[in-house]
């Protein structure tokens, strides 16, 4: 089973979702809107990623952010505590088939993904 992770909103979203359902990829969907963004779940998403990919600091929510704030990430631990307070920093959809993950969207990685699952 695939869990996808993002925002339902996001334009990369809706095309993961659409590759998905349009090669018959069963998944379930966690949305940081309405599901959250626990500890737990981002040390599993650091065990397969490591924090300078999994940050987002071309989107608008890091812009968003202060100057100074944004000079104070430099290691795991800062970065986790701005990913906790803003999930929509995370870089998405994050794809994870329970021992791998895929951050981001196109369809050969998806379809490169999906075939070394099975």
């Amino acid at each position: 089973m695939y869990i996808i992770y993002g925002i339902k909103n996001c334009n990369t979203m809706k095309k993961a979702f659409t590759w998905l359902d349009d090669h018959h990829v069963s998944y379930q969907f966690h949305n940081y809107k309405t599901d959250g963004l626990s500890e737990e779940l981002l040390d599993a998403f650091l065990q397969l990623i490591d924090w300078q990919s999994l940050l987002n600091t071309r989107g608008t929510t890091w812009r968003k952010l202060n100057e100074s704030v944004r000079a104070e990430v430099n290691n795991t631990q800062t970065a986790k505590k701005i990913m906790l307070a803003n999930p929509s920093i995370l870089k998405r959809p994050l794809l994870i088939d329970g021992k791998r993950a895929l951050l981001g969207f196109s369809e050969e990685l998806y379809s490169q993904f999906i075939s070394q699952s099975k």
